[in-house]
């Protein structure tokens, strides 16, 4: 079951840059006698474009047992409004915990941020829950990848996610990538095992080599860890609430 969802959503991610570069435009040159050569180019900003993205398609080991994880991204549209994919989640003895889709419209409010706004669903192992959301991502000073998004559920609960990375190169070709994910919710959800407050950080450090632009294998190191009520929750449910595992996987983008 989980494998088949995790391939069909990089089907459809491909989907995406498949559709996108099908459709960009073909700049026109003039060709009728005395036409103004010397008239300003239009600007080439409405055009259809896509891409798609898997920064995280890892198996995740501490020694015991491993993990596959997989966070991934895809965009179609013009350079002012986009439609996106966004998945991530966890396998994890045969079981997806963590899995959470969001489908989403964005606007570019400035050079290096867009508004973003849509749906989010938790679809894993656990109850499904459904959320709107609200945020911004984009590129913060000194070259930082920023998402922050908050969120409503349908039963009045709220809920926020502060994602952050940064691409330190070492050569061209060889990335040192420190990167961090923060979980915050007002009301707790057991059945999701999911408490109020600050609940989770899922964060690492990655090396990767790049092969080529679109596929760069890695390794590194990464620490999920659980705090306050959701911590409470693991451990009446026989889960971890913290550790480290070595991590090794690939990036690939479309």
């Amino acid at each position: 079951m989980s494998a088949f969802r995790i391939t069909c959503l990089a089907a459809a991610l491909a989907a995406i840059a498949a559709a996108g570069a099908a459709q960009t435009p073909a700049t026109t040159n003039p060709s009728t006698p005395g036409a103004d050569l010397g008239a300003m180019p239009p600007v080439m900003d409405q055009g259809i474009y896509a891409h798609a993205i898997f920064n995280q398609l890892e198996g995740r080991w501490n020694g015991s047992n491993t993990e596959f994880r997989w966070e991934g991204q895809g965009w179609a549209g013009t350079d002012y409004d986009k439609l996106w994919i966004k998945s991530e989640g966890t396998v994890s003895q045969g079981a997806v915990d963590d899995g959470q889709d969001r489908f989403l419209y964005s606007r570019a409010i400035t050079t290096y941020f867009d508004l973003q706004g849509g749906l989010r669903s938790d679809i894993d192992s656990r109850p499904t829950r459904n959320w709107a959301a609200f945020g911004i991502q984009g590129l913060a000073p000194y070259f930082f990848d920023l998402e922050l998004t908050g969120f409503v559920s349908g039963e009045g609960h709220l809920a926020a996610k502060l994602e952050a990375s940064y691409d330190l190169l070492l050569t061209q070709r060889l990335i040192l990538q420190p990167q961090i994910e923060l979980n915050i919710y007002s009301k707790a959800d057991p059945a999701r095992l999911v408490g109020a407050g600050f609940s989770d950080i899922d964060t690492g450090l990655r090396l990767r080599y790049e092969i080529s632009r679109k596929f760069a294998p890695y390794l590194g190191v990464v620490y999920q860890g659980k705090f306050g009520q959701t911590a409470i929750f693991a451990r009446q449910a026989g889960e971890s609430t913290g550790d480290f595992r070595f991590a090794f996987g690939v990036r690939v983008w479309f």
